[in-house]
């Protein structure tokens, strides 16, 4: 009989913090500068230089540890954990080891059975990132960017509580939703912003021990960490099923080849001798810095749903696209706030806005358009100003430059023509034009007119209301 496996899985997460400055020197963060123009003696490794850390750092951290459920360290410390890589200029990171930021935390997600589920998080430190390896194939070396040296990261580990791929995207989309919310990072995972680092054991059906686990790095979308987890899993029963043993050890995930290869053999903590750094004052966390940061957390997503359904009345499927992202929800309320129209609101952001950002490439964090500027479009739409097709065509303009949709129809000469007299001359030529049309209307095909209201709206350049072409048709016929 075929024996039944289950996949253990954890996960450590690292997100890039959004601080304007690196965790222990000035330098800026700001991505896709040219290489090493973001540096200084202290995130290069130079000697005598001494980091000192960034506070905002601490606060975002803490933010983080806070909506996860953990308990904040209140004497935490910085550790140097040593080894030698090119990227490394110190040939030590500093991170947290011993007594790290925050502990024994947990987010709840949704199964895809419908129940509720708690992934627990082991432990939230901070640490630096390393610099960037770009390995030159046609000139046969190794070159390396310090700017990304230095820059602030959380690592996030859970324990090993999920089972499946399905499980471990909600844990992350959860973290994800809840860090953006908090404006700590913008995680976006094809910037390195959000990484996760998988550690993946098969084990037999009811068995209590664990099995030997391997850790899958280079996983920089959903996608591929769902492939990944599905193709290790293959691998692992594979070699258990052949009587071989499963090695320890750190793999790298090739996408395009969708498989994994050895790397190195998996460190312990032992391996990196870690030890407390003597450059760096122990972190003390206030009662009052603790009720502060506290203060300042934002709506999360879960009570916003609930808010937005009492305040606002739209449909559960706005509300679950809308809120998925913060920038989308920021979106909606300010807009909402200045017209007054939540639906008309949701309207444009789930048709027009989804619609252009999925022909245009465009991901919902870099929408340039501003809730001003839909509030106005919405108001001219309401008025009669110009129609819903020029509506649309206004729009496009705004999703690409956030143009000012009243400047817009006016330089443009779009407004919805007004004037009865205009208008019935026009629709009296399409009457004589058509008279086919018009006797197919006349014997009771209704459809008949939708054709005579198209050729009046082409004959006015679409500045017409169809509404009122639509009357008028009907009562000269």
């Amino acid at each position: 009989m075929a024996r039944e496996y289950e996949t253990v899985i954890g996960l450590e997460v690292h997100v890039e913090l959004a601080t304007k400055t690196k965790i222990f020197c000035g330098c800026s963060t700001a991505f896709g500068a040219e290489p090493n123009t973001q540096t200084c003696p202290v995130c290069t490794g130079m000697p005598g230089s001494l980091p000192v850390l960034n506070r905002q750092v601490l606060e975002y951290a803490i933010a983080v540890g806070l909506a996860t459920d953990c308990e904040i360290t209140r004497h935490a410390k910085f550790d140097r954990k040593n080894y030698f890589y090119p990227d490394n200029p110190q040939n030590y990171q500093i991170s947290q080891l011993y007594l790290p930021i925050c502990r024994n935390g947990g987010v709840e997600i949704e199964t895809a059975e419908g129940g509720a589920k708690r992934v627990g998080i082991h432990e939230i430190h901070m640490e630096e990132d390393a610099g960037k390896l770009i390995h030159d194939e046609w000139a046969d070396c190794s070159l390396v960017d310090y700017n990304r040296s230095g820059v602030p990261l959380i690592e996030i580990v859970s324990e090993p509580d999920m089972r499946s791929a399905e499980e471990v995207i909600a844990y992350l989309e959860k973290l994800r939703l809840i860090i953006q919310y908090l404006g700590a990072s913008d995680c976006k995972l094809q910037e390195g912003s959000m990484r996760a680092d998988v550690n993946l054991s098969v084990r037999e059906a009811g068995a209590e021990k664990f099995g030997t686990r391997t850790e899958m790095k280079n996983l920089n979308s959903f996608k591929a960490i769902s492939r990944a987890i599905e193709g290790e899993t293959e691998r692992q029963i594979d070699l258990l099923e052949s009587g071989e043993k499963v090695i320890q050890e750190t793999r790298r995930w090739d996408d395009v080849k969708g498989e994994s290869y050895a790397m190195r053999s998996k460190e312990d903590a032992q391996d990196y001798r870690y030890f407390p750094d003597p450059d760096l004052v122990p972190v003390v966390v206030s009662d009052e810095m603790l009720e502060e940061i506290r203060a300042k957390q934002p709506e999360f997503r879960t009570e916003k749903m609930k808010r937005y359904r009492e305040e606002f009345g739209i449909p559960d499927y706005d509300i679950e696209i809308i809120t998925a992202s913060k920038h989308m929800a920021d979106l909606f309320e300010a807009a909402t706030a200045i017209c007054g129209q939540p639906k008309k609101v949701s309207n444009w952001l789930m048709g027009e806005t989804l619609r252009l950002m999925k022909e245009r490439e465009v991901e919902v964090e870099d929408l340039r358009f501003s809730p001003e500027n839909l509030a106005k479009l919405i108001a001219l739409t309401d008025a009669g100003t110009i129609n819903s097709s020029v509506a649309k065509e206004v729009f496009e303009a705004m999703f690409g430059e956030n143009a000012d949709p009243e400047k817009y129809v006016e330089e443009h000469g779009l407004k919805n023509v007004s004037d009865e007299g205009a208008l019935q001359k026009t629709v009296e030529e399409v009457i004589a034009a058509n008279p086919q049309s018009v006797a197919d209307y006349r014997n009771g095909k209704e459809k008949a007119i939708g054709f005579l209201v198209g050729q009046t709206m082409k004959a006015m350049k679409g500045k017409a209301d169809p509404a009122a072409v639509n009357r008028m048709l009907k009562e000269l016929l």
